[in-house]
């Protein structure tokens, strides 16, 4: 995929955001005029480490920028040591593991071990086609040995839609890395080897999975590919680094937010990510999700005392205030939208 012009700088994508809507329109006046008290952190559930933004692919609605020229931004093993020791001191229930492509870190694996050792469901955010690179030709086995599940990328169950999203080709790599999962006990049942797939919709469409959904992929992918897989999700496209890029470049960015903000949803709110977990930034700052790690807005913190993956306790952020910003809405539209799928009933 060509880029039709470079990412803006978070300074810059923040400003844009700001100004998408009217001052009486944003997420903390919408809030106040509905006489809601706006979320705040509870306990630490899930601890997200971002690994950097190298991909072997670069997506069209990627919020990260992610793409192979992105080897600069990985994790340093200082860093990794640090969310080392942070697992085993912070004892999240999920450790989910993120990019970028994040099994191209080269401490993937140890990380998947360290995690695993302490008790955690670890989570691969995969993109599905990096299991097939040469240099990754046991990873799959890898990821089933050690019970990880796997939330891979599947924009749509048909190959046109899918590749005109991600990349011509992508949707051939797509099904051959399901048949190899499927081989190895993904995609069965086997509650220690859950293959979820997440579908992002295409342009300005809100994302709308239903069981329907669910069902209709299914049997679709299994009677046409012979493929199977446990559970699908669905997130909205986050206004945020290449989407937004390319709403800017189409004149879209007011149209977008007005649709976001026309289908707030107050029962999205409960179950945002933010409330539970912790996203880890490649140099170890930290963020309410990986979305306010993108636009660089770290957590709240008293000046001079921002917490980072070394230093930070439990006692720190739960109850903590939560950053908004009018991107949130494309967590609270609709379904509401979280890595974990919907957080409102359809």
């Amino acid at each position: 995929m060509s880029r039709r012009s470079p990412v803006l700088e978070p300074s810059q994508q923040r400003l844009l955001v700001e100004q998408a809507l009217p001052v009486e329109a944003r997420l903390d006046a919408e809030l106040a005029r509905r006489c809601l008290e706006p979320p705040r952190r509870g306990g630490l559930r899930v601890l997200q480490l971002n690994l950097g933004r190298l991909c072997n692919m670069r997506c069209h609605h990627c919020h990260v920028d992610a793409g192979p020229d992105q080897g600069s931004t990985q994790m340093g093993e200082v860093v990794v040591e640090q969310c080392m020791a942070a697992i085993a001191r912070l004892r999240p229930e999920v450790v989910d593991l993120t990019g970028g492509a994040p099994e191209l870190h080269s401490h993937f694996r140890r990380l998947v071990s360290g995690a695993r050792a302490q008790g955690c469901h670890v989570i691969d955010r995969c993109n599905l086609t990096v299991l097939l690179l040469p240099a990754l030709v046991d990873l799959a086995s890898f990821l089933a040995e050690n019970q990880v599940e796997i939330v891979a990328s599947l924009p749509d169950p048909e190959a046109e839609a899918t590749d005109a999203q991600r990349g011509e080709g992508t949707w051939a790599g797509s099904i051959e890395a399901l048949r190899r999962l499927n081989a190895l006990g993904y995609g069965q049942g086997d509650p220690q080897r859950v293959l979820t797939l997440m579908s992002n919709p295409a342009g300005t469409r809100l994302q709308q999975i239903t069981p329907c959904d669910q069902k209709r992929w299914q049997q679709q992918l299994l009677e046409a590919h012979g493929v199977r897989f446990d559970r699908l999700i669905g997130l909205n496209n986050m206004p945020i680094a290449r989407f937004l890029d390319q709403l800017r470049s189409d004149g879209h960015v007011n149209c977008y937010f007005k649709l976001l903000h026309g289908a707030f949803n107050p029962g999205a709110l409960a179950g945002l990510m933010c409330r539970d977990t912790l996203s880890v930034a490649p140099d170890g700052r930290l963020h309410d999700c990986d979305f306010n790690q993108m636009l660089d807005l770290p957590l709240e913190s008293a000046p001079g005392e921002e917490p980072t993956i070394e230093t930070v306790v439990a006692d720190q952020i739960e109850g903590s205030a939560i950053r908004w910003g009018n991107h949130c809405y494309g967590c609270t539209a609709g379904q509401g939208s979280s890595c974990s799928g919907a957080t409102a009933a359809a």
